[in-house]
């Protein structure tokens, strides 16, 4: 559960940290202890290893129109407004923090992109999508996601119209 956890919380400081000058380094930070520490508790009783899928509602975050409740409490916690962290996510934003994988999309009509993935218990292996994988390679969603946010900034398109750029 740590590293799904914390690949999730990663992301969503990541996805904070593009809306440049709205919140300081150590902002982040204690947002991201906070969420991590939120999660850990809300999913505590809510992880089946075994049967990955059993419960994934509940751990699924949900910005639409409004701010997941979840990702609002962590901020409140440290004295950020729920509204005013809402403002600084995309406005369509789903991410599954599922046993062995965590996934997000962007926008209604998206693509899924695979923060990280948890290879099968006798490889050995963790393959984290988020960072560089086991090629040596950046993975496809997040240097797509990296240069449509790019162009689309440069052109003044809202951050949430960009999901239908991200592909892999």
């Amino acid at each position: 559960m740590r590293m799904e956890i914390l690949s999730a919380a990663d992301f969503l400081v990541h996805l904070l940290r593009l809306n440049q000058n709205r919140m300081s380094e150590s902002q982040l930070e204690l947002f991201k202890a906070s969420l991590t520490e939120v999660l850990r508790r809300r999913y505590r009783d809510h992880w089946f290893p075994e049967r990955p899928t059993r419960g994934s509602g509940y751990r699924c975050l949900r910005i639409n129109g409004k701010m997941d409740p979840v990702i609002a409490q962590a901020g409140e916690s440290i004295g950020l407004p729920g509204p005013y962290l809402h403002s600084l996510f995309p406005s369509e934003l789903t991410m599954w923090i599922d046993p062995q994988e965590v996934s997000y999309r962007i926008g209604e009509n998206g693509s899924i992109c695979v923060l990280y993935e948890e290879k099968s218990p006798d490889s050995g292996e963790e393959y984290v999508l988020d960072r560089v994988g086991p090629t040596g390679k950046e993975n496809s969603c997040k240097e797509s996601l990296r240069s449509a946010y790019l162009f689309l900034e440069a052109q003044g398109v809202p951050f949430e119209q960009m999901a239908p750029y991200v592909s892999s």
